[in-house]
C-alpha cells in the first residue's frame, strides 16, 4: 500500500512564530518509482539552497541563493521519479518536477495568479574510482510575477553608454515579468581513509530576475503607481573546499561565491550620469573561511569570518569598497 510522510517544522524566536514546514507526501510501493508532495516546502532547486543549516558548513547560503530564494520554501505540489530498486541502472536518478505560487513564505499572501514551474535533475553519489565519488544537478524555474502598473524597467545598451530604460505601455499591465533561473552544481568527495574526506563543490546559476529599483530580491508584493518591475540577467556561483584534518571532528572550510545581479552593465558604469542605475545592481563578490568542530553526532561548533567585496562605482557610499565583513561563531544543536 502507499506510504505516507508528514512534517511540520517552526522556528520559535524574540521575533515570534513562524511556520516553516507543512507538507506531507504520498510513496507508491507498487512500482517504487513515483512520490507526490504538496504543501508548505522547500523548492527543488539548486543544491546549497536545500542544504539546512544543520547540513550546511558554512553559517549561511552564498549571497544569491539568500537574495533569490529567501526562506526558500512555498507553497507548491511536486512530483518526484526516483527508483528504489537497488538492481535499477537508473537506481542513481532522482528528478523532482513542481509547481509552486512563486511569492514564497516570506509574501503575507497570494497576490496574482502567475506560478513558478520548478524542475531538477539528480545524480546522486556514484565511484569514479576506489577513493573519489561524484555527484551532479541540473535545475531550472520559470516563473514570473504580474506587471500591476505599465512601468517596466530594463537595461539598454546604446553604443558604449548603458543605462535603465523604462516602457510605459499601457498593454503592459496584466502581463508577467520573468523570474527565469537556470543552474549546474557538482560535487566530488575524496576517501583519505580513516573516515576524513575531501571535497569540493561548485554550482552556477544564471538568468532573468524580476526585482525593484533598489532591491534585487524577489518582490513580496505587487507594485503600484509609477513603480514597476525591473527586469535583470544576473549570474552568480559559489565554490566550496572542505577538508577533515587530524580526525573527522575537525574540519576547514573555504568558501568562495560571486553574485552579479546585473550582467550588463559594470563598476563605474554605475552611478554614471544618465544611467540611472542604483545600488541593486552592484557587484559582490564573498571569500569566506571557517573551521567547524562536530563536539558529537549533534552539536557542532563554527568559526566562520566572510570578507565581501563590490565592484567600485560611482554612486555615493560605493565608489570603495564598504565594511561588510562578518564573523560568525555559531553553537549548534541538531535533534
Amino acid at each position: 500500500k502507499p506510504g505516507v510522510q508528514i512534517v511540520f517544522q517552526f522556528d520559535a524566536n524574540e521575533r515570534g512564530f513562524t511556520v516553516r514546514d507543512v507538507w506531507g507526501r504520498i510513496v507508491e510501493n507498487k512500482f517504487k518509482l513515483f512520490s507526490f508532495t504538496t504543501g508548505i516546502f522547500a523548492r527543488p532547486f539548486g543544491y546549497e539552497i536545500n542544504l539546512s543549516s544543520s547540513d550546511r558548513e558554512s553559517p549561511e547560503r552564498g549571497r544569491m541563493s539568500q537574495l533569490h530564494a529567501k526562506s526558500e520554501r512555498d507553497l507548491g505540489a511536486m512530483l518526484s521519479f526516483e527508483v528504489r530498486q537497488k538492481s535499477s541502472p537508473l537506481k542513481n536518478i532522482r528528478i523532482d518536477l513542481a509547481v509552486f505560487n512563486g511569492q514564497g513564505i516570506n509574501a503575507t499572501s497570494e497576490f496574482d495568479n502567475t506560478k513558478d514551474l520548478v524542475g531538477r535533475i539528480i545524480l546522486k553519489p556514484v565511484p569514479i574510482s576506489k577513493t573519489i565519488q561524484l555527484s551532479a544537478g541540473a535545475s531550472f524555474l520559470h516563473g514570473g510575477l504580474q506587471n500591476n502598473t505599465k512601468y517596466i524597467y530594463t537595461t539598454e545598451t546604446t553604443g558604449a553608454i548603458k543605462r535603465t530604460v523604462v516602457d510605459s505601455a499601457a498593454s503592459n499591465v496584466g502581463t508577467t515579468s520573468p523570474r527565469h533561473y537556470y543552474g549546474a552544481d557538482m560535487q566530488l568527495k575524496f576517501n583519505n581513509g580513516h573516515n576524513r574526506f575531501t571535497e569540493l563543490r561548485a554550482e552556477f546559476i544564471t538568468g532573468i530576475q524580476t526585482g525593484t529599483a533598489n532591491n534585487p530580491e524577489t518582490p513580496t508584493a505587487l507594485l503600484t503607481g509609477t513603480d514597476g518591475f525591473h527586469q535583470r540577467h544576473f549570474t552568480g556561483a559559489y565554490f566550496y573546499l572542505l577538508q577533515h584534518f587530524f580526525s573527522p571532528q575537525h574540519q576547514l572550510l573555504i568558501k568562495y561565491d560571486w553574485y552579479d545581479p546585473n550582467s550588463k552593465v559594470k563598476g563605474k558604469g554605475i552611478g554614471a550620469a544618465g544611467s540611472n542605475f542604483t545600488a541593486a545592481n552592484i557587484k559582490y563578490n564573498t571569500l569566506g573561511f571557517g573551521y567547524l568542530y562536530y563536539v558529537t553526532e549533534n552539536i557542532k561548533l563554527v568559526l566562520y569570518y566572510a570578507r565581501a567585496w563590490n565592484e567600485k562605482t560611482l554612486l555615493p557610499g560605493y565608489t570603495n569598497d564598504v565594511k561588510d565583513n562578518v564573523f560568525t561563531c555559531r553553537l549548534q544543536y541538531r535533534f
